[in-house]
């Protein structure tokens, strides 16, 4: 049997990179060798590209990079070509590539970017596309089209440009704290800040710059966090169980994300069967309307009236063995090897 070649992307060029060579890691192991050749092009944080052919183990350790196996590397954009262009002891060498599953999170990943080239170069891409990508990495055109579509986003205010305290507290006057101050493109928490008073916010506003160019200023959620895996394209899609996120911090921090100091993931949520279909409908709505394809996470508040509200949906969510989007589609008896496989599949089919 003929096995189609996949390109591993990992690492780039964000503050999540760290978070990526976990999840690649767990990927590549989890590959049917069987089915399926694999190319590993990781990413350093600088932005270089290089081809890695040694131990997995050295990409999940960050020792990667210093492999005397690393080559520069990059994917042609030329549709002709097909594929990655590594350069090999003084020579250019093609390598031909049927499908590539970018494992990148955040910025020039996670957003878009790697998804255009790869369109562009007509090489299949797991997961969402260029459009999708971008406007679920964008909280505040994401939240727009899903209330749009007619379900329910917290009310949030849109800071474009640094300003005055003054005006900063015209600008979120409707607003009622506690305030969750977001930049309006970035992931794993990163640059959020939790705001209770209005002396607080100009520093938080300000942090959140530091990540972005536009900051989402949002009203809390009073209720608590839950997530819906979704898997397919179109109208065939497989929705994971939901699970819920038990704080025991002010939010769902970095530290809290990857390590779990305080907090506790249920799965299966602790909530009733028909608040659980409500959620998967909504999430399954949601997928649809933001135009994804391939995986993603929907995350959503449940209010204590049963009231759903739109957070945000991760086009690449984390993809470890303990990570909650696997663990979500484990919930209804896939494997960690047949969630991959099945991202695969469905990457390659017309």
């Amino acid at each position: 049997m003929h096995k189609k070649t996949v390109a591993v992307l990992f690492g780039g060029c964000s503050t999540e990179y760290a978070v990526s060579l976990q999840s690649a890691a767990s990927v590549i192991q989890s590959i049917n060798a069987d089915k399926y050749k694999t190319v590993l092009l990781g990413i350093t944080r600088d932005g270089v590209w290089k081809k890695y052919d040694g131990p997995v183990e050295r990409i999940s350790g960050d020792t990667w990079m210093t492999h005397p196996s690393c080559v520069p590397a990059f994917i042609l954009p030329d549709r002709a070509a097909h594929g990655v262009l590594a350069l090999q002891e003084g020579e250019a060498v093609m390598i031909p590539v049927d499908v590539a599953f970018p494992v990148l999170h955040g910025k020039n990943g996670e957003d878009g970017t790697v998804q255009g080239l790869l369109e562009m170069a007509g090489i299949a891409c797991v997961g969402c596309g260029a459009l999708s990508s971008a406007i679920c990495m964008d909280k505040d055109m994401a939240h727009r089209l899903v209330e749009l579509a007619g379900m329910t986003v917290p009310p949030s205010a849109v800071i474009h440009s640094p300003m005055s305290a003054d005006a900063l507290r015209s600008a979120t006057a409707r607003l009622r704290y506690p305030l969750f101050v977001k930049p309006a493109c970035a992931g794993s928490s990163f640059g959020i800040s939790r705001v209770t008073k209005p002396d607080g916010l100009p520093g938080a506003v300000e942090a959140a710059f530091e990540h972005d160019r536009k900051v989402v200023v949002e009203q809390g959620v009073e209720g608590f966090e839950v997530g819906c895996a979704v898997l397919g394209n179109d109208d065939d899609l497989i929705i994971g169980e939901v699970d819920e996120i038990e704080l025991c911090c002010d939010f769902f921090d970095y530290t809290e994300k990857y390590n779990l100091k305080s907090s506790r993931i249920h799965m299966p949520a602790r909530i009733e069967p028909d608040t659980a279909m409500r959620i998967k409908q909504t999430a399954k709505t949601i997928y649809k309307v933001l135009g994804c394809r391939g995986f993603a996470r929907v995350d959503m508040f449940l209010t204590p009236e049963g009231g759903i509200v739109f957070n945000e949906v991760n086009t690449i969510p984390g993809f470890t063995s303990h990570s909650r989007y696997p663990g979500m589609l484990k919930g209804i008896g896939l494997s960690f090897e047949a969630v991959v496989d099945a991202l695969i599949s469905l990457a390659v089919k017309p």
